[in-house]
């Protein structure tokens, strides 16, 4: 018997494989086949399973939320009203948010000193952000490690380095804060952001509806040109900052 229920919650292919990976071990299910954009699970069973089985499946993920087909209807509806009065700032307001918050921080960190030094306000800002940005992926470091190993070049070889990169965001963040070695953390930082932003730049060039773990798990911002944005900045910051170094 086959029957079809609803899912909420799943934002990107991860949360796809992760659901139809923990429907698939309910002892009698047979197949489970996931449609991401309806947010809909079809699974073929061999006997009747009750539905509280698949919530307790899916009990380790609450942001996965499973029920009966008649609530379809209802959640397409939610969903869509909301795509469609959400504006491109309330998309992004968290990130806008952030960047304002670092920005103005920094700027009056180089006021109190009396002048302003470019140089010094570029270490003070990508200490701070990589330091707010390691704290949102630190919250949920398991999410954002499925998330980031949907598009990343590394993650998708290697799961592990989304928990690397969280930690090395944080080392790298401390380091620009005391001022440890600026020419290797400049040339880390390079390499580092050079690297992830080429799985950025794939998934928005192929418009791959992926869910961006800049932040983590903890909000929902698609995948876009202000991810590019991000790392072109870290990159362009520790590329200018090496070049009056060497």
């Amino acid at each position: 018997m086959t029957h079809t229920y609803s899912v909420t919650g799943m934002t990107c292919t991860g949360c796809q494989a992760k659901v139809q990976g923990l429907l698939s071990k309910v002892q009698g299910v047979k197949n489970v086949t996931i449609d991401l954009p309806k947010g809909e699970a079809t699974i073929d069973m061999d006997k009747h399973i009750s539905t509280q089985q698949f919530k307790e499946a899916l009990k380790e993920y609450p942001k996965y939320q499973f029920s009966e087909a008649n609530h379809l209807h209802q959640n397409a509806i939610s969903a869509l009203s909301e795509k469609e009065t959400k504006s491109w700032f309330q998309t992004y307001k968290p990130i806008l948010l952030i960047f304002g918050y670092i920005t103005g921080i920094t700027l009056l960190a180089e006021w109190v000193q009396g002048d302003f030094i470019w140089m010094r306000w570029m270490n003070y800002f990508m200490a701070g952000f990589f330091l707010v940005f390691s704290f949102f992926k630190l919250l949920n470091l398991k999410g954002f490690a499925e998330s980031y190993s949907m598009y990343d070049i590394v993650a998708k070889r290697w799961n592990g380095w989304g928990y690397v990169y969280a930690f090395t965001e944080l080392a790298l963040g401390l380091a620009f804060l005391t001022g440890f070695n600026p020419i290797l953390i400049n040339t880390v930082t390079f390499v580092v952001m050079t690297v992830s932003i080429i799985g950025v730049l794939q998934s928005v060039f192929n418009k791959r509806k992926i869910k961006c773990a800049c932040l983590g798990a903890v909000f929902n911002l698609p995948m876009s040109t202000i991810t590019i944005i991000e790392d072109l900045l870290m990159i362009g910051m520790s590329g200018t900052m090496l070049l009056t170094m060497l």
